[in-house]
């Protein structure tokens, strides 16, 4: 062997293994009992960055371990590349905006680019060591997920489920497109808080005498006509301050001309005397009424507040429960309506720097506070939300909450109290899930529109995948028209990535196996997207197959560039790119490192950390060349035979024979029959830093600091220690070490298969060594532990004392105390050789404790 290690040839030259032999493709016959992993397509939008490499890595281990513990491991992978995110990356891409160009010409480059960032991930994750099946990639906007994504919305349309209307929406000025309430986030930001006068109408005027106007500008029958009140500002203001005034606070000024009425708390004491009375909104000089709501906070504010259409969720609500009319206030683009007098056309910025100008300027503000307040973006471009009237296409999932929450029981949750997210996501619903986006490059939504009476009309099965611009329906209108509009909006892209477990089942086309597959056994996600992809996909799975989509739920945290701050590709705050990463420090230094956290927790990446992996990687290296070494012309089934006085059997069985095996090695073989099982239960329940501490402890404690040093000396010397002492030690060591590396193959899967083909493939006859299996049903002989612990505390003994006293560690001492039971004191007397060769002691004396 060489002297170290070269990640750099020897991962390129085991992943070409790997390939070449096919060790990791899918066996539909096979059978194994199947276990399915539901990786989350990663998001086709720029560059990877370490905090991919951490949440997809954890599953990428479960996938090997459950390979190596008996399972036919079904593990595809898949890109999600339609939708608002692929768009902003062709867009920065091109240094264009998507209606800048032909639409056609704009879904060919998303094409175009997402092929080659899907080539630059898949090299990535090939370079990590990934073991799923390629052959089962899929991408989705390709036509089978497409077809299965469109015929989910129409199985949902004619069962009632999706539907469309027109209704306040969140809203994206930036994307220009509607949102979903799981895409919204909420910050804190540094804003303005006015307090404005509004100027009291002495005379009354009651809701209901104020004169309406026409209707015709309502989005639905929730949201009336606008108030007929006029626009012009007084002309003489000194008149307007002669009247009494109300004060009421906001930190949208520019909204006033969106204003329909005031509300106060009822028990409020000014309530009495002002329901029902009237007021002008400031500049704008027309009349509202005074309302009284129950879910004002009087403590907020001035204990008034304005309703204005929409400044927030709770305006939606006041205007749907008092039947209030609705005033148009800003556009699709960010803007200003164009006919609000004054700030008409102007950005929301710049209109409302020039409305507090003109408040100043008539004296309306009374105070102006600097105050920290908590505001809605966009998740995926950071851009303050808007709430606009707007025809969409929705999901009803506001009627079936009981049933999330009780399929959230099904689920296993790991960690357990991430269920919680999703528990409170639920029970905290507002809105149906709005579906349609405003964009160009996603899934069609498969729908035209009558030009006689207007119904919708969904497409055939037949004629999915399919683009309503592009073709037409194959039967009439239920009212006999032939002619359509077709539906411009796509779906959003969580509409489809949803039914990833429907995609990998190829639900509904061809070789569909839904029955073997569904539910699948494992989906793996970060915590943040509880609310979108774990939800969604209950949703879609409950209303199409009546089942949970997932046993298992294996839910990962964040890594952080800072305190707080998550490293992500909008933040740019990643120091290093991932193939920078592997090419400086090796993928298995990368991979050992992922496995180190807790499951579902955040934890903060430095470089620095890394060396840690590179010291296990050399010890390991280094353990693995003595033990060659030591193995040199060792031949497994002739030693056996020898050992076991001419009848050959299993090595497994080796370790529990006393007579066979000296005591120190029935006690290592043990021990790393205990760490299997140990890691075995930790990664069963996903916690990958457990099963990960107790084969280092294993590894470092037992195998190297101890055992090595315990057997160095009659594997050195047999014609000191004899030949079956030698013998027996060479056994032991032939399979801890295979032990170990078995046990370290998921963590770091190219060093260890690169040993297991210098040295065990001759004798074990696996292709690789990802194909052995670990040992869990060998029972554990506790007495061996208990002794083996026993020769560990003497020999620290020993050098604490040297370290104490400045000596060497070959420094030879006069005595060596070793405390034993009556049971453990037979094997101890046969390991006092070993022991006095570790510890350079002139006499050993056992003692019964």
């Amino acid at each position: 062997m060489k002297k170290h290690y070269c990640a750099q040839t020897s991962e390129k030259e085991m992943q070409e293994l790997w390939s070449d032999t096919g060790i990791n493709k899918f066996d539909p016959n096979s059978t194994k009992p199947l276990y399915s992993i539901d990786t989350p397509p990663p998001t086709v939008s720029g560059s990877l960055h370490i905090g991919h490499i951490f949440s997809y890595t954890q599953a990428e281990i479960i996938a090997r371990f459950r390979r190596m513990t008996g399972f036919n491991v079904f593990y595809p992978f898949g890109f999600d590349d339609n939708g608002l995110p692929t768009e902003r990356l062709v867009e920065k891409v091109l240094g264009i905006k998507a209606h800048e160009m032909p639409r056609s010409e704009f879904i060919t480059s998303c094409m175009e680019t997402t092929k080659s960032y899907e080539d630059e991930f898949k090299a990535l994750w090939s370079s990590l060591g990934f073991s799923c099946d390629w052959e089962m990639q899929y991408e989705t906007i390709s036509p089978e997920a497409q077809k299965i994504s469109q015929t989910s919305f129409i199985e949902l349309y004619e069962k009632g489920k999706a539907y469309t209307k027109d209704s306040p929406v969140l809203w994206c000025t930036e994307c220009g497109t509607s949102i979903a309430q799981a895409e919204l986030e909420t910050t804190e930001k540094e804003t303005h808080f006015y307090t404005l006068k509004f100027m009291l109408n002495q005379t009354g005027g009651s809701k209901e005498t104020i004169q309406k106007g026409s209707d015709s500008q309502a989005p639905n029958s929730a949201i009336k006509s606008i108030y007929n009140f006029g626009n012009n500002i007084n002309s003489n203001n000194n008149s307007m301050h002669d009247l009494a005034h109300l004060e009421v606070a906001t930190t949208r000024p520019e909204l006033l001309y969106g204003c329909v009425c005031l509300f106060i708390h009822p028990d409020d004491p000014r309530a009495g005397a002002l329901k029902g009375k009237s007021v002008k909104v400031p500049i704008f000089n027309y009349e509202i009424p005074i309302l009284t709501d129950d879910t004002v906070d009087p403590q907020k504010g001035t204990g008034i507040v304005m309703c204005a259409t929409f400044g927030d969720a709770t305006d939606v609500e006041w205007v749907e429960k008092h039947n209030l009319p609705y005033r148009h206030s800003i556009t699709p683009d960010g803007h200003i309506e164009p006919s609000t007098p004054h700030i008409g056309g102007m950005t929301i910025r710049k209109g409302r720097q020039q409305i507090v100008n003109l408040l100043e300027q008539n004296q309306l503000i009374t105070k102006d506070e600097t105050i920290n307040h908590m505001i809605g973006i966009h998740e995926r471009c950071g851009t303050p939300t808007e709430i606009l009237p707007s025809k969409q296409w929705y999901i009803d999932i506001l009627t079936d909450k009981e049933k999330y929450l009780e399929a959230g029981e099904k689920i296993n949750w790991f960690p357990t109290y991430m269920k919680h997210r999703y528990v409170n996501w639920v029970e905290n619903l507002k809105w149906d899930w709005c579906i349609s986006r405003q964009r160009y490059f996603g899934v069609p939504i498969p729908i035209w529109y009558c030009t006689k009476c207007g119904a919708p009309k969904a497409a055939d099965i037949i004629q999915l995948p399919v683009n309503p611009l592009e073709t037409v329906p194959l039967s009439p209108c239920i009212c006999g028209n032939h002619a359509f509009t077709p539906e411009t909006a796509v779906l959003d892209t969580w509409a489809t990535s949803s039914m990833s477990p429907q995609i990998n089942a190829h639900w509904k086309s061809e070789g569909d196996i839904s029955d073997k597959l569904l539910p699948m056994s494992m989906h793996t996600q970060a915590h943040e997207i509880i609310r979108t992809w774990a939800f969604y996909s209950i949703v879609k799975s409950l209303y199409h197959t009546g089942e949970i989509p997932w046993k298992d739920l294996m839910i990962c945290g964040f890594v952080l560039a800072k305190k707080g701050e998550k490293i992500s590709k909008s933040k740019s705050n990643a120091a290093q790119s991932p193939s920078q990463l592997i090419e400086a420090h090796s993928a298995d230094a990368l991979r050992y490192w992922v496995a180190g956290a807790k499951l579902g927790t955040d934890t903060f990446f430095d470089a620095e950390e890394l060396t840690i992996s590179k010291r296990l990687i050399n010890k390991l290296w280094n353990a693995s060349k003595f033990c060659f070494m030591q193995l040199d012309g060792f031949k497994p089934e002739l030693e056996e035979l020898i050992m076991s006085g001419g009848n050959s059997f299993a090595t497994q069985e080796l370790n529990r024979q006393s007579d066979t095996l000296l005591p120190l090695d029935c006690w290592i073989l043990n021990a790393l029959q205990r760490t299997t099982l140990e890691a075995t239960t930790a990664l069963n329940q996903y916690e990958l830093g457990l099963a990960r501490h107790a084969i280092d402890h294993f590894f470092w404690d037992d195998f190297c600091d101890n055992y090595l040093e315990l057997a160095k000396e009659r594997l050195y010397q047999p014609e000191k220690h004899g030949l079956k002492a030698q013998r027996s030690g060479r056994i032991a060591l032939y399979q801890v070490l295979l032990g170990i590396l078995k046990l370290y193959a998921p963590y770091m899967p190219h060093i260890t298969e690169y040993l297991y083909q210098y040295f065990y493939k001759d004798f074990e006859k696996n292709i690789s060594l990802h194909q052995l299996q670990w040992n869990q049903t060998k029972p554990i002989d506790t007495l061996y532990l208990t002794f083996g612990e026993q020769v560990k505390t003497a020999i620290t003994d020993a050098r604490r004392y040297k370290s104490a006293n400045n000596l060497s560690m070959k420094t030879e001492i006069p005595s060596l105390t070793i405390t034993a039971t009556p049971e453990t004191k037979p094997l101890i007397e046969a390991s006092i050789g070993d022991i006095k060769a570790c510890t350079h002691a002139n006499h050993c004396k056992i003692n019964i404790g």
